[in-house]
């Protein structure tokens, strides 16, 4: 019996296999670069939205418009490189036929038929009467413009704190040095077009037009690089070696296919692939691969070094991307994901302090937000048997930076007394929102967000817990788990929420968890109200349901953030929540510690309304056009909770090797996990009405769980669902 069960889940997974290298090979002319739409959210309801990025997957060279709103109807240049994630393009050419008295250093444009891919750009500069084509490689990239006018066509190269040249071989080239650290981007530039003089405009040499004469048709291709002009050099010579756009074009589509084919789907509506892959093209957007040649530059410590074989990753955002978008590569792009690990623990190493970094960029470590989540990356990849990284210099770098460095929002500074008392008793302490802060080290923005810092680091102590049983640091796991219930210090068993506590130990009065903390909640919480903070203990959801009396009282509060309305005015609430948007009563559709929530009910034992739920989310709030994103997506965060939706799996705790089911919106999906092996999952009759699972099997076997471990399908598996339109209440849960 057991050699035919075995019989049969080989069948399966060589059908699996089977029904991938079909479904490549059908719809040529629907590959899923196709679905993908870079305007969709580029109009937020309220803060930053996503931006038209073009680039190759997790590649150095990226650009966007250089535009204030994706509305606008002017833009300032043309974008040559963006460094830092929505940080914008430092340099910017200008194509141009005005007479030399009315050149700036960057000129504006009014345009139309623009289109955008995530491997081209096309616009037309319509008062100027200029086309133009743009196509990325990895590091390098190419411009091709049409002019119409008569006069002659320039292009002019310009920064803010470079220097520009042209050189003897009719190349051009120069730096630029960033805003923030020593970091400087190189140029070099090569035309197809003889320049038949240069000048700079203005007192420096930071903006130089260039001029090619009566030229009607002009190609420029262009290297940068982070090491030198000879570098860039390189890089371009390296990887566009003519002026062939549509080579370049057609290189660049086939590196997204790639990436984005690596998770095929069927069934559901039009409009469903094009928001899941949209979203899976924006978890690509970020962390960027700045290995030139096998050697990078570190801002860390401001020097060269050779990568001896393994890429260096930089630009993250680890408050907003550990949740799920690092998870999304364990399952589909393991090696990158390893070398993404490895780059942050050699950031450690070269940075002074030898700590973690929670932003790094670039130019250095941005310390944005709250908490030390890297460590959460590290638990999440050796939970699932990723171990060829160097887990002590992990834990190391960890448990360093949550004991040494201030645990202050947006702070880079040693710790404080603030933090010396969090040390010693177990909670960050809070002042209510109507008093003066006393401490000069407080961002005055910012605030102490005493909720949000308790809750995350006790989460970070869970995460470093561990890495250290995993080294056998019997002491440091001991006591690291102590410290990963410090949430219970702020819990309030009178309220059922996590509620500031003053240095006196006592709860701070008055608080109305809805609308107190002063802009954003930040007196008390972080960009959200205390509504989201009651359910951010991803590490001991068990625990989190006992303080609240249990399953039942659990669900109930759930639903009762559904149903709870905003309690002021939308004006009045927007404008002191900004981040907190996405409504379904006050719950939050729009930021990301909101994501997990939905998949709760599954603890609860009820795991129908985690289906109701996660549909809801879906449906409301993402869509395929400009406003198809309901808060600020910060580089992949929010997409990653969307790919994994609707899907119908997602990872509620990165460092538990655990995936809750949801709510598959497609009828078949297969997962390429690598060497070979496939996760399909099969959803009979799944549909915008059918979204209630009624009955599973996980590799042919009954399966009653709302839940699967990533053993479960490490090797590959067929997850089958069978849907329905009315809930069958008593599917997964625990008997």
């Amino acid at each position: 019996m057991k050699t035919k069960r075995l019989f049969d889940y080989c069948a399966m997974l060589i059908s699996c296999a089977a029904l991938f290298f079909t479904a490549c090979s059908q719809h040529e002319n629907s590959s899923p670069v196709d679905y993908v739409n870079p305007y969709t959210g580029n109009i937020s309801h309220l803060l930053v939205p996503c931006y038209p990025t073009v680039g190759l997957p997790n590649s150095m060279m990226r650009i966007y418009p250089n535009r204030t709103d994706y509305t606008a109807d002017i833009m300032r240049g043309l974008p040559v490189e963006v460094p830092s994630h929505r940080g914008g393009s430092p340099v910017s050419f200008s194509p141009t036929q005005a007479p030399d008295d009315k050149l700036r250093p960057v000129m504006e444009y009014s345009y139309d038929l623009e289109h955008i891919t995530p491997y081209s750009w096309d616009v037309y500069l319509d008062e100027a009467r200029i086309k133009m084509s743009y196509a990325p490689s990895s590091q390098s990239a190419i411009y091709s413009f049409k002019f119409e006018r008569e006069g002659d066509a320039k292009i002019i190269l310009s920064g803010r704190n470079g220097e520009f040249k042209v050189n003897d071989d009719n190349s051009f080239e120069g730096s630029e040095r960033l805003e923030r650290g020593a970091t400087r981007l190189y140029i070099y530039a090569l035309p197809d077009q003889t320049v038949k003089s240069s000048a700079y405009i203005g007192d420096n040499h930071a903006s130089l037009a260039v001029n090619f004469g009566s030229v009607r048709d002009l190609v420029i291709r262009y290297g940068i690089s982070f090491i030198s002009t000879e570098q860039a050099k390189k890089n371009l010579v390296r990887e566009i070696k003519d002026v062939d756009i549509k080579s370049v074009i057609a290189t660049g589509r086939k590196a997204w296919n790639d990436v984005l084919g690596k998770i095929k789907v069927e069934g559901g509506r039009e409009k469903d692939r094009r928001v899941f892959y949209t979203a899976l093209y924006r978890t690509y957007e970020r962390m960027i691969c700045i290995s030139e040649d096998g050697r990078y530059w570190s801002a860390y410590d401001q020097a060269v070094h050779e990568d001896e074989g393994i890429p260096f990753y930089v630009d993250d955002w680890i408050w907003d991307t550990y949740r799920a978008v690092h998870p999304l590569r364990m399952l589909i792009e393991k090696d990158k994901e390893r070398d993404m690990l490895r780059s942050y623990i050699r950031i450690a190493q070269q940075s002074p302090e030898k700590w973690l970094p929670t932003f790094p960029g670039v130019s250095g470590d941005g310390h944005a937000m709250n908490c030390n989540h890297s460590v959460a990356i590290f638990a999440d990849a050796l939970s699932k048997g990723m171990v060829d990284f160097d887990l002590a210099a992990a834990f190391d770098a960890g448990f360093s930076v949550i004991h040494g460095k201030s645990h202050l929002p947006f702070t880079f500074q040693p710790a404080t007394p603030l933090d010396s008392f969090f040390h010693a008793y177990g909670y960050f302490p809070g002042i209510p929102d109507t008093e003066k802060e006393p401490f000069p080290q407080v961002n005055a923005f910012e605030q102490r967000q005493p909720i949000p810092v308790t809750l995350g680091t006790s989460y970070d102590f869970w995460c470093l817990s561990q890495l250290a049983k995993k080294l056998g640091h019997n002491a440091e796991y001991e006591y690291c788990m102590k410290r990963s219930k410090d949430y219970r210090n702020l819990f309030n068993p009178s309220t059922g929420f996590f509620h500031p506590k003053d240095a006196h130990g006592e709860f701070i009065p008055d608080v109305d968890y809805r609308w107190s903390g002063g802009q954003g909640g930040r007196y008390y919480y972080d960009e959200n109200n205390g509504w989201i903070y009651r359910w951010e203990v991803q590490h001991d959801i068990a625990d989190l349901i006992a303080l609240n009396g249990g399953p039942e009282k659990f669900s109930a509060a759930l639903d009762e953030m559904y149903r709870t309305p905003l309690g002021h005015s939308k004006y009045d609430f927007y404008h002191k929540f900004p981040d907190h948007t996405g409504n379904i009563g006050q719950y939050s559709a729009g930021n990301e510690p909101c994501t997990h929530i939905p998949y709760l009910y599954n603890y609860a034992g009820k795991p129908w309304k985690t289906q109701k739920r996660v549909r809801e989310v879906i449906d409301y709030y993402y869509r395929d056009d400009v406003m198809g994103v309901p808060g600020d997506e910060d580089g992949g965060g929010m997409s990653a909770f969307v790919a994994f939706t609707l899907l119908g799996f997602y990872p509620v705790t990165p460092g538990l090797p655990v995936y809750n089911i949801g709510s598959p919106v497609f009828t078949r999906s297969i997962i390429d996990l690598g060497n070979g092996k496939f996760l399909e999952i099969i959803a009979h009759n799944a549909s915008f009405d059918n979204k209630y699972i009624q009955s599973a099997t996980l590799n042919g076997q009954t399966w009653d769980k709302p839940w699967f471990n990533h053993a479960d399908i490490a090797e590959g598996g067929v997850l089958t669902l069978e849907m329905g339109p009315v809930a069958n209440e008593k599917w997964g849960v625990a008997n």
